[in-house]
């Protein structure tokens, strides 16, 4: 994710709208009106540059950049099938890239194996949750610990989870797959935290939730932001994320189109339209 200056944002072919910079590799981003964690300290955590990757002859990710800076949360939005799940599959070494150069905090991590991308802070509440159904809540929260060396001292990681998710606490002895759809998805959050990421992937926390839920799931998601976790969210639901995010970019056909501060991603006219469902 280049940024450019908050005079004029940057505009190239294809559906980028005024207000909002079409992303280049890199994006750009215009004026808000309060600094951000990013502008804040500026400490790059994630960043992809020009990253190609291929499922067979399909051509699934065409030169995506991004960037993801300390503190911040910054939202990937796209339809089913733009690349969203491929993009995270790619920062968590689960694809690797053909092209291009993955790096976190620094490091070039383009070939680096998913098991060392969790113990050095890459944590992931997958799509579609992957609990261990037969396992108790608790028991999924310590494999969640597993790669940590010091994981016979959970305590306070157990309190933090049950602080933020007080039904799972309640629910601590209580097979996994017994839960209710947002009950393991806070579960699914509550696992990854337990590796303590500085840098959470969330795909589709939302998916299948009752409006009720999702909005407490994303209440929540912001209260973590607030205790310094930077992430990574990808969302079908435009708007929840955008109201959450300090930045977004829009990926569509595995190329980044738009890039930009939330606020004004939430004010352009093909966001509003093909994202927001608005005439």
């Amino acid at each position: 994710m280049t940024e450019h200056g908050p005079d004029q944002p940057e505009q190239t072919t294809g559906p980028a709208q005024s207000g909002v910079a079409a992303a280049a590799p890199a994006t750009a981003t215009a004026a808000a009106p309060a600094p951000s964690p990013a502008e804040r300290n500026g400490k790059m955590v994630l960043r992809l540059a020009d990253v190609h990757t291929y499922y067979g002859h399909i051509h699934a990710l065409q030169g995506v950049s991004l960037e993801v800076r300390e503190g911040e949360i910054v939202t990937l939005l796209g339809s089913n099938g733009a690349g969203k799940t491929t993009t995270l599959k790619i920062i968590s070494g689960l694809l690797h890239p053909r092209e291009g150069k993955v790096e976190f905090e620094g490091d070039d991590v383009s070939r680096v194996p998913p098991h060392e991308l969790v113990r050095r802070g890459i944590g992931q509440s997958p799509e579609g949750r992957r609990i261990f159904s037969r396992m108790t809540v608790m028991e999924n929260l310590q494999m969640g610990a597993f790669s940590r060396p010091d994981r016979r001292n959970l305590k306070g990681d157990f309190d933090r989870v049950f602080e933020l998710f007080p039904r799972l606490a309640e629910r601590r002895s209580q097979a996994a797959g017994t839960l209710s759809g947002g009950e393991q998805q806070m579960l699914a959050i509550g696992r990854a935290l337990m590796s303590r990421p500085r840098l959470l992937l969330l795909d589709e926390p939302s998916l299948g939730l009752a409006p009720i839920l999702v909005a407490q799931i994303f209440s929540i998601i912001r209260e973590i932001n607030a205790q310094n976790t930077t992430m990574l969210l990808v969302e079908q639901n435009a708007l929840q994320a955008l109201n959450i995010a300090h930045r977004g970019y829009v990926l569509q056909t595995g190329q980044i189109v738009l890039g930009g501060q939330a606020a004004d991603l939430r004010e352009n006219a093909m966001v509003r339209k093909v994202y927001l469902g608005e005439m």
